[in-house]
């Protein structure tokens, strides 16, 4: 399921106005099964169910229809698609979403094969650490990203009054006088924004401003947070070869045992003490001085 897992994060979010409804969504397909996500922005809903579920579940529903599981997430897929994408709906699908207070269902209706079809997403309240994965984590790199912009960009206005100072110290002359702006101070112009423009900047409304024009940073900053996480995966990885022959202690005690087993059978066998190691052949010995000492003992 890590793939269902991998795949939704990397799909970006889609606006969906169902009757009263408006919902942001991201779906991932595919023949092994399906994940979802759903939020009003007052709560995020998750389904993530493999193809076992989905044959289950599709017999409950379309008791007339028999096809494999991949036929029917084929044609969920095909359903969804174009919903996510353009926000209209297919002339032979309908949805709709009843909402209580631990669930949410999106059901589905639409025609597969000339018999009616019928789908239940069955969504439940999503983990905090899900959440995290794909609200809280993402908007924190989009913000940081897009403040390392906003920083980029002062400095070039600033470099481009120093040229245009240069440009007048030379004698050059504007043609246009509206052409002519002030030069730029990031500390007024950034309180002048909150002054004027932050209530309409940060108006979230249903939410399909933030899928409307953020999408392809989102997805660049979701890719970049795999791509990290794979690189600190791979070094995890690695990090028991490279340090498994300094502790010299772990690896005598995973040892221990495995030499213990194999010098047991040795003990009644002699002849194999003259083909077998030094170190073999002292076990026996010791094993021998033991039994010597304890015969005293008892004598």
């Amino acid at each position: 399921m890590k793939e269902l897992e991998q795949g939704l994060l990397m799909q970006p979010w889609a606006w969906l106005q169902l009757a009263e409804n408006s919902l942001m969504v991201k779906a991932y397909i595919t023949k092994q099964g399906y994940a979802l996500l759903v939020s009003d922005l007052q709560q995020v809903w998750h389904e993530e169910v493999d193809a076992s579920v989905v044959s289950q579940r599709a017999k409950e529903l379309n008791k007339r229809l028999t096809a494999p599981p991949a036929a029917f997430l084929c044609h969920l897929g095909d359903l969804l698609r174009p919903l996510l994408k353009d926000t209209t709906f297919p002339s032979e699908a309908m949805f709709t979403c009843d909402h209580v207070v631990e669930a949410l269902t999106l059901r589905v209706r639409s025609e597969l094969s000339g018999l009616p079809f019928y789908w239940n997403f069955h969504c439940i309240p999503a983990s905090p650490s899900l959440v995290s994965q794909h609200l809280v984590r993402p908007l924190m790199g989009m913000s940081l990203a897009l403040q390392c912009q906003v920083r980029e960009l002062a400095t070039l206005l600033c470099m481009k009054d120093l040229e245009i100072q240069d440009y007048q110290e030379s004698g050059t002359v504007l043609s246009r006088d509206l052409l002519k702006t002030e030069p730029f101070e990031e500390n007024s112009f950034l309180e002048q924004f909150m002054v004027e423009k932050l209530p309409e900047a940060c108006s979230v409304g249903n939410g399909r401003p933030f899928v409307t024009h953020l999408q392809s940073l989102y997805m660049a900053v979701t890719r970049q947070e795999i791509q990290v996480r794979q690189e600190h995966l791979g070094t995890e990885d690695l990090q028991p070869s490279s340090s498994a022959s300094p502790p010299g202690a772990e690896n005598q005690l995973v040892n221990q045992p495995k030499e213990l087993i194999s010098s047991a059978p040795s003990l009644p066998v002699p002849e194999k003490e003259s083909t077998g190691t030094s170190s073999s052949r002292q076990r026996p010995q010791l094993s021998k001085v033991k039994r010597k000492k304890l015969r005293g003992l008892f004598n």
